[in-house]
């Protein structure tokens, strides 16, 4: 895929719509929404991002994600339960690697939508719009080691776990062991 491609479709990020949600580009106007959760320490424990410290921290890192749209290079969408139009997390691209046709996905959602096939629904979405539209041949999702609600979305996504890398990344003042989960275009194709 080239860059260029990239930069024109996530410039103007597309709509994407599942059966209970709408995907769409991050906006100032969800920083409630966003804050809501963004501000819980549970949430936070196993990303790389600490807890957003008020309001106004919120507003501010919506207003630098609307300016990295812009110019093409933020692949996240926000997680819009259809039924209330409340923004109840993101999804998307944590990074694409044009050379060789691969990204890793990452997801994050408001606690009160745990456990009723959210994240699921909304990265399954954005899985197909990578192979379908960006023409990616690799996704990967990867996870710290204790994240085990993130493990089994990635496995329900039909992702193949491929092991830990030992103390690999170093967060929030400590080193962590972080797995990776998997899945090629093919297999995705086998298992829709």
């Amino acid at each position: 895929m080239q860059r260029e491609k990239l930069i024109k479709i996530f410039s103007d990020i597309p709509t994407l719509k599942t059966e209970r949600l709408t995907l769409r580009a991050l906006r100032r106007t969800d920083s409630q929404d966003m804050h809501e959760y963004a501000a819980d320490p549970s949430v936070t424990e196993f990303l790389l991002w600490s807890p957003h410290t008020s309001l106004s921290y919120t507003w501010e890192y919506l207003k630098y994600v609307e300016n990295r749209y812009a110019v093409g290079d933020f692949y996240d969408w926000a997680v819009i339960e259809s039924e209330s139009g409340k923004m109840i997390g993101t999804c998307g691209f944590a990074s694409i690697d044009t050379v060789n046709n691969s990204a890793q996905i990452g997801y994050v959602l408001n606690p009160a939508y745990h456990r009723q096939g959210i994240a699921v629904e909304a990265a399954k979405e954005v899985m197909r719009f990578g192979f379908d539209t960006l023409g990616l041949h690799r996704i990967e999702a990867r996870f710290m080691q204790g994240n085990d609600a993130s493990r089994k979305v990635m496995e329900k996504l039909g992702m193949t776990f491929e092991g830990f890398a030992r103390d690999s990344m170093f967060v929030k003042g400590k080193y962590r062991t972080i797995g990776t989960c998997s899945i090629t275009e093919n297999d995705f194709r086998n298992k829709e």
